[in-house]
Protein backbone atom coordinates (compact mmCIF):
# COMPACT_ATOMS: atom_id res chain seq x y z
CA UNK A 1 0.00 0.00 0.00
CA UNK A 2 1.30 3.20 -1.34
CA UNK A 3 1.27 6.21 1.70
CA UNK A 4 0.30 9.87 0.89
CA UNK A 5 3.26 11.47 -1.11
CA UNK A 6 4.24 15.15 0.69
CA UNK A 7 3.10 17.84 -1.96
CA UNK A 8 6.39 18.88 -3.22
CA UNK A 9 7.12 15.38 -4.57
CA UNK A 10 4.52 16.17 -7.52
CA UNK A 11 6.20 19.18 -8.27
CA UNK A 12 8.46 19.18 -11.88
CA UNK A 13 10.71 21.83 -10.23
CA UNK A 14 11.57 19.16 -7.48
CA UNK A 15 11.62 15.63 -9.94
CA UNK A 16 14.03 17.33 -12.17
CA UNK A 17 16.26 18.10 -8.79
CA UNK A 18 16.92 14.71 -8.35
CA UNK A 19 18.60 13.51 -11.75
CA UNK A 20 20.15 16.84 -11.57
CA UNK A 21 21.79 15.33 -8.05
CA UNK A 22 22.57 11.91 -9.09
CA UNK A 23 24.28 12.98 -12.29
CA UNK A 24 26.26 15.45 -10.29
CA UNK A 25 27.57 12.86 -8.42
CA UNK A 26 28.92 10.81 -11.26
CA UNK A 27 29.82 13.61 -13.63
CA UNK A 28 32.02 14.92 -10.10
CA UNK A 29 33.79 11.45 -10.01
CA UNK A 30 34.23 10.79 -13.36
CA UNK A 31 35.90 14.86 -14.56
CA UNK A 32 36.46 16.49 -11.56
CA UNK A 33 40.33 15.77 -9.37
CA UNK A 34 39.44 14.17 -6.10
CA UNK A 35 41.33 16.22 -3.99
CA UNK A 36 39.80 19.47 -5.59
CA UNK A 37 37.73 22.14 -3.58
CA UNK A 38 35.47 21.97 -6.58
CA UNK A 39 34.31 18.41 -5.61
CA UNK A 40 32.31 19.58 -2.74
CA UNK A 41 31.30 23.13 -4.18
CA UNK A 42 29.47 21.56 -7.13
CA UNK A 43 27.73 17.93 -5.02
CA UNK A 44 26.93 20.57 -2.01
CA UNK A 45 25.12 22.84 -4.79
CA UNK A 46 23.17 19.83 -6.08
CA UNK A 47 22.60 18.55 -2.98
CA UNK A 48 20.56 22.33 -1.28
CA UNK A 49 19.62 22.33 -5.06
CA UNK A 50 17.29 19.42 -4.57
CA UNK A 51 16.80 19.35 -0.26
CA UNK A 52 15.96 23.17 0.14
CA UNK A 53 12.61 22.63 -2.07
CA UNK A 54 11.27 19.05 0.47
CA UNK A 55 12.83 21.83 3.11
CA UNK A 56 10.75 25.03 2.21
CA UNK A 57 7.56 23.16 1.44
CA UNK A 58 7.29 21.61 5.41
CA UNK A 59 8.03 25.46 6.87
CA UNK A 60 4.95 26.32 8.88
CA UNK A 61 5.30 29.93 6.88
CA UNK A 62 4.97 30.65 3.34
CA UNK A 63 7.55 33.02 3.31
CA UNK A 64 10.18 30.11 4.68
CA UNK A 65 9.29 28.20 2.00
CA UNK A 66 10.03 31.16 -0.73
CA UNK A 67 13.37 31.58 0.82
CA UNK A 68 14.58 28.26 0.96
CA UNK A 69 12.98 27.63 -2.76
CA UNK A 70 15.06 30.59 -3.69
CA UNK A 71 17.97 29.09 -1.79
CA UNK A 72 17.66 25.99 -4.26
CA UNK A 73 17.56 28.68 -7.14
CA UNK A 74 20.88 30.18 -6.13
CA UNK A 75 22.41 27.01 -5.33
CA UNK A 76 21.57 25.23 -9.16
CA UNK A 77 22.37 28.60 -10.30
CA UNK A 78 26.44 28.11 -8.38
CA UNK A 79 25.96 24.72 -10.43
CA UNK A 80 25.09 25.83 -13.59
CA UNK A 81 27.80 28.34 -12.97
CA UNK A 82 30.41 25.18 -12.57
CA UNK A 83 29.60 23.80 -15.44
CA UNK A 84 29.66 26.41 -17.76
CA UNK A 85 33.53 27.03 -15.90
CA UNK A 86 34.31 23.02 -16.42
CA UNK A 87 33.19 23.46 -20.51
CA UNK A 88 34.75 26.84 -20.91
CA UNK A 89 38.34 25.46 -18.93
CA UNK A 90 37.96 22.36 -21.18
CA UNK A 91 37.42 23.80 -24.33
CA UNK A 92 34.19 21.86 -24.47
CA UNK A 93 31.38 23.92 -26.58
CA UNK A 94 28.11 24.73 -24.89
CA UNK A 95 25.19 24.16 -26.90
CA UNK A 96 21.79 25.91 -27.36
CA UNK A 97 18.91 23.95 -26.21
CA UNK A 98 17.29 22.66 -29.07
CA UNK A 99 20.93 21.11 -30.02
CA UNK A 100 21.05 19.88 -26.62
CA UNK A 101 17.74 18.10 -26.81
CA UNK A 102 18.40 16.72 -30.34
CA UNK A 103 22.13 15.06 -29.22
CA UNK A 104 21.29 14.08 -26.20
CA UNK A 105 19.38 11.09 -25.82
CA UNK A 106 19.33 11.33 -22.04
CA UNK A 107 17.17 14.22 -21.54
CA UNK A 108 14.04 13.07 -23.39
CA UNK A 109 14.81 9.79 -20.82
CA UNK A 110 14.42 11.76 -17.91
CA UNK A 111 11.14 13.66 -18.86
CA UNK A 112 9.72 10.43 -20.06
CA UNK A 113 10.60 9.18 -16.45
CA UNK A 114 9.50 12.83 -14.39
CA UNK A 115 6.08 12.58 -16.80
CA UNK A 116 5.25 9.39 -16.35
CA UNK A 117 4.94 9.10 -12.64
CA UNK A 118 3.09 11.74 -10.61
CA UNK A 119 5.64 11.19 -7.97
CA UNK A 120 9.15 9.37 -8.62
CA UNK A 121 9.42 6.17 -7.67
CA UNK A 122 12.15 5.34 -4.96
CA UNK A 123 14.20 4.19 -7.63
CA UNK A 124 13.54 5.82 -10.71
CA UNK A 125 16.12 4.57 -13.06
CA UNK A 126 17.24 7.49 -14.42
CA UNK A 127 20.14 6.79 -17.46
CA UNK A 128 23.59 7.32 -16.31
CA UNK A 129 26.38 10.19 -17.72
CA UNK A 130 26.70 10.32 -21.22
CA UNK A 131 30.62 8.52 -21.40
CA UNK A 132 31.34 12.15 -23.80
CA UNK A 133 31.97 14.93 -21.60
CA UNK A 134 31.04 17.46 -24.34
CA UNK A 135 27.44 15.63 -23.85
CA UNK A 136 27.74 14.85 -20.25
CA UNK A 137 28.38 18.41 -19.34
CA UNK A 138 25.40 19.93 -21.97
CA UNK A 139 23.29 17.18 -20.29
CA UNK A 140 23.57 19.04 -17.04
CA UNK A 141 23.54 22.47 -18.55
CA UNK A 142 20.17 21.60 -19.87
CA UNK A 143 18.86 20.44 -16.70
CA UNK A 144 19.66 22.82 -14.60
CA UNK A 145 18.22 25.22 -16.91
CA UNK A 146 15.03 23.98 -17.09
CA UNK A 147 14.90 23.46 -13.29
CA UNK A 148 15.76 26.65 -12.65
CA UNK A 149 12.99 28.13 -15.01
CA UNK A 150 10.29 25.67 -13.32
CA UNK A 151 11.70 27.45 -9.85
CA UNK A 152 11.38 30.62 -10.68
CA UNK A 153 7.47 29.94 -11.94
CA UNK A 154 7.49 27.73 -8.69
CA UNK A 155 8.72 31.19 -6.58
CA UNK A 156 6.25 33.20 -8.53
CA UNK A 157 3.69 31.00 -7.98
CA UNK A 158 4.32 31.21 -3.76
CA UNK A 159 4.66 34.85 -4.22
CA UNK A 160 1.07 34.98 -5.63
CA UNK A 161 -0.35 32.69 -3.12
CA UNK A 162 1.38 35.29 -0.41
CA UNK A 163 0.04 37.57 -1.23
CA UNK A 164 -3.82 36.00 -2.15
CA UNK A 165 -3.88 34.33 1.41
CA UNK A 166 -1.49 36.09 3.88
CA UNK A 167 1.80 34.87 5.86
CA UNK A 168 1.60 32.68 8.52
CA UNK A 169 1.85 35.92 11.46
CA UNK A 170 -0.80 37.45 9.42
CA UNK A 171 -3.15 34.76 9.75
CA UNK A 172 -2.44 33.77 13.21
CA UNK A 173 -3.37 37.56 14.27
CA UNK A 174 -6.16 36.92 12.19
CA UNK A 175 -7.05 34.09 14.35
CA UNK A 176 -6.28 35.27 17.53
CA UNK A 177 -8.65 38.52 17.06
CA UNK A 178 -10.87 36.38 16.21
CA UNK A 179 -10.95 34.23 19.22
CA UNK A 180 -10.53 38.03 21.41
CA UNK A 181 -13.76 39.16 19.98
CA UNK A 182 -16.01 35.70 20.76
CA UNK A 183 -14.69 36.22 23.89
Amino acid sequence: MDKKKAGYEYLLAYKLTVPIYDLTMEFVKKYIPYKSRTVDQMQQAARSGMQNIPEGYKQQSLAGYIKLTGVSRGSLEELLNDYLSFARQNKLEVWDKERAKGEIREIGEIWEIIKKYPYLPSQPNFPSLPSDPTKAVNLLITLITQANYLIDKLIESLKEKHTKEGGFRENLLKRRLAFKKEL
